[in-house]
């Protein structure tokens, strides 16, 4: 491990100079937590309005696309398919400006990452330990499911099983049916967090139930993002955050915005 880790550093530092066209040095802001879920990055320059988005994922180790030069790109390893080419991957991200990797998407869910907790722990070990002192590591991202094996009580075990992850944040996602329930969730997530010593929270997916069932945003998100984005930016252990989505028609119409990324972006 301790090889490899200098043979990371080493082609980070050859690299840093030269990236793949595709990644662009990103200018990072401390301006704002607000960031952009999405799967081609031309839709982000929609969400660069009077709040811009500072970061963004495309649930993929690529950005798919150039962003907004001040929005920093942030890779994920979805999960085991997309272990193929990660570690290229990350010494391209990295070099192009890249501080933190998310871990895997909804591991806890068998329709998205679906992995046992101490499995998941031998991967995060394996593949993205290394990049600790390159970048912030962020937890797998869990949903908000309260069975035994799901949400942060796969996360505990997740935690448990790995101790010597080097991971600093955590990562959750939330679908749910109001501002209070979400509130309530995210201050559970923020006591978990501090209880394993991470230093912040990330939700980096969350949207009401009604957007997914009408596959669109609405008037209603509009006024449950207006009442929560106030709430997340004035809680110091939320670090970065992101609804779900820009697409069309969630937060995006075309290349304008819909009533909820007019409030996404107020």
């Amino acid at each position: 491990m301790v090889s490899f880790t200098k043979f990371i550093s080493a082609a980070l530092l050859a690299s840093s100079a030269l990236a793949l066209p595709h990644e662009q040095p990103a200018k990072r802001s401390a301006s704002s937590k607000r960031g952009a879920a999405y799967n081609m990055a031309d839709t982000v320059n929609s969400l660069t309005g009077n709040t811009p988005v500072t970061w963004g994922y495309s649930w993929n180790m690529w950005s798919n696309g150039i962003l907004p030069s001040e929005v920093e790109f942030v890779p994920m390893l979805w999960g085991t398919k997309m272990f193929g080419g990660w570690f290229s991957a990350m010494q391209t991200a990295l070099a192009s400006g890249s501080s933190y990797i998310l871990g895997f998407n909804e591991p806890d869910n068998s329709a998205q990452a679906a992995m046992a907790p101490t499995d998941a722990a031998n991967y995060y070990r394996e593949y993205i330990t290394p990049f600790s002192g390159n970048a912030k590591l962020v937890t797998p991202s869990v949903t908000n499911g309260g069975g035994s094996a799901e949400g942060l009580n796969w996360m505990r075990t997740f935690m448990d099983s790995c101790t010597d992850c080097g991971m600093s944040v955590l990562g959750v996602h939330w679908y749910g049916d109001s501002a209070e329930e979400f509130e309530t969730f995210v201050n559970q997530a923020i006591a978990f967090a501090t209880e394993y010593s991470l230093e912040s929270v990330w939700v980096t997916e969350f949207a009401l139930n009604s957007d997914l069932a009408n596959g669109a945003s609405s008037q209603e998100s509009a006024d449950f993002l207006s009442q929560v984005l106030p709430w997340l930016d004035g809680q110091d252990m939320i670090g970065r955050y992101a609804y779900y989505m820009c697409a069309d028609p969630y937060l995006i119409s075309g290349t304008g915005l819909t009533t909820a990324g007019m409030a996404y972006t107020a």
